[in-house]
């Protein structure tokens, strides 16, 4: 990350000498604070020459205005207090931090006529502007200089709010939120030949800090428990697969867990079924269901989320080698069942397969929900602005959907049954691990639906969101975290208490 934000919040505080920040009703309207900022009124002329007038995130700014302590000053539209828009106040934030340029302080006012501001909304708007400053530069030996917000360094932001003292301890826990956002950023935008399955499973390991159980299970444990349908797909690899298990045990521990489980390929070139050369370096973001999944449980326990949670990622790396994986091959997963390998890049579903089983078998969990970058038919049905949800469960479903909708990560359910489930059966074995041409995202959650045995499961295949996914206020880069706001989300709407 090449910009640190150091946030504090006050009831009141004096123009910042480098930059400004106020906020604008619909129709250009400032609040109280402006009078400080502005005493000459320059920002209304300015208004009327850019034809600003508030709409929500729109920004405009001036540089030495006449009379300003402030060397400049940026104003960031609100919109129709009468329209409040899911998750504005973050990507209001996010907008905001789009402004910082090169200041090393800033003081942002939240003031607007007309709207009462509550320790909610400015810990929501805070917890933007750190997901905003996200960049990945840590290979870059001159910092900044590609950044999205133009500067590197440490800027001190000072928000001042009616309610501060509330948003201080309400921000507490929506910061833990971002870091886990920013984990999540980070494993995906490592490069694979520095975060292999050894690598991933020591970033894991490391959640220990914050008071999560971690358990590493080894390529020979893994033999012993029968993961044949996980270990096909790393056999291939010169670097041995792992499949970390992360606890969080922050209730009382006669309360059923809630699991989730990532699929963590940490590079994926499709194996003998070889993917085209074109594009196969972003499949270094494969692993991108094991990085919501490790963010996430960062998230819950950074903010003593009361929830025993799981966390099962399997970590491998399909490779093309002597050993590799063929078409034709068939496997034993841990289940029992055997699976025909008809297409060695639908390898995801062979990992999950054996992470889901273990996942449900030694912990039932009150549900199960797993994360993978799955198929591309995904982006075919719904592009990079929804996630597909497959569930065997509408209560969890339906909660998964209004989670969606309050932090903008969004899904949508796609059906399930029995005429899909068909196209997965094989002649040689329990099932094939391909569907044939249509309806891949569906025969691919079909397939992973026959190791979840009667537990409230729901799979989210995130091919199109959690790498490559257009730019918003929030998350200006490759990797966008998908996944892990949404999930605490439901977690603490449903779960918790």
């Amino acid at each position: 990350m090449s910009r640190t934000i150091e946030i504090s919040f006050a009831r009141s505080a004096k123009p910042s000498d480098e930059l400004s920040v106020l906020l604008a009703a619909d129709g250009g309207r400032l609040g109280a604070a402006a009078q400080a900022v502005d005493p000459s009124g320059v920002l209304a002329r300015a208004f009327r020459i850019s034809g600003f007038r508030g709409k929500a995130r729109a920004t405009t700014e001036i540089g030495a205005a006449q009379g300003s302590p402030s060397d400049r000053i940026a104003v960031v539209g609100v919109g129709d207090p009468a329209s409040p828009q899911p998750d504005g106040w973050a990507r209001l934030g996010g907008a905001a931090a789009g402004q910082l340029g090169k200041a090393r302080k800033a003081t942002v006012f939240l003031d607007v006529p007309g709207i009462e501001i509550g320790a909610r909304e400015a810990a929501d708007f805070a917890f933007g502007m750190l997901l905003r400053a996200y960049s990945f530069d840590r290979y870059k030996t001159k910092k900044g200089e590609d950044d999205a917000n133009g500067a590197a360094g440490k800027v001190a932001v000072t928000i001042v709010a009616a309610a501060a003292t509330a948003a201080k301890k309400e921000f507490a826990a929506a910061q833990a939120v971002a870091e886990g956002v920013l984990l999540a950023r980070d494993l995906v935008n490592e490069p694979a030949n520095l975060l292999g399955p050894l690598e991933f499973a020591e970033r894991a390991r490391e959640l220990g800090r914050l008071g999560v159980k971690v358990e590493i299970l080894t390529e020979k444990e893994m033999k012993k428990l029968g993961m044949g349908a996980l270990l096909g797909v790393a056999q291939g690899s010169v670097r041995p697969p792992r499949l970390a298990v992360m606890q969080w045990n922050g209730a009382p521990r006669n309360r059923r867990p809630v699991a989730f489980v990532g699929k963590g390929v940490v590079f994926d070139t499709g194996g003998n079924s070889m993917k085209p050369a074109s594009g196969m370096e972003d499949m270094k973001g494969d692993m991108g269901g094991a990085a919501a999944v490790t963010g996430l449980m960062h998230a819950l326990a950074a903010r003593k989320a009361t929830v025993n949670a799981i966390g099962v990622i399997g970590l491998v790396e399909n490779m093309v080698d002597g050993n590799a994986q063929r078409p034709g091959d068939i496997v034993t997963s841990m289940s029992g069942q055997t699976i025909e390998v008809l297409n060695t890049d639908a390898e995801g579903r062979l990992v999950l397969a054996d992470a889901i089983w273990y996942c449900i078998d030694r912990f039932k969990p009150a549900f199960a929900i797993d994360l993978a970058t799955l198929t591309g038919a995904v982006m075919v049905a719904l592009g990079q602005h929804h996630a597909g949800l497959f569930s065997n469960n509408d209560e969890l479903a339906g909660r998964l959907l209004a989670a969606g909708l309050a932090t903008q990560e969004r899904v949508w359910r796609l059906p399930l049954g029995p005429e899909y489930d068909k196209l997965i059966d094989s002649k040689n074995a329990d099932m094939k691990n391909i569907g044939g041409r249509y309806g891949g995202s569906i025969t691919a959650a079909q397939f992973l639906q026959r190791f979840v045995k009667d537990t409230a499961w729901a799979h989210l295949d995130i091919a199109g969101t959690a790498m490559g996914s257009p730019a918003t206020e929030i998350s200006q880069g490759w990797a966008s975290g998908f996944g892990v706001r949404l999930l605490d989300r439901l977690v603490r709407d449903n779960y918790e208490g």
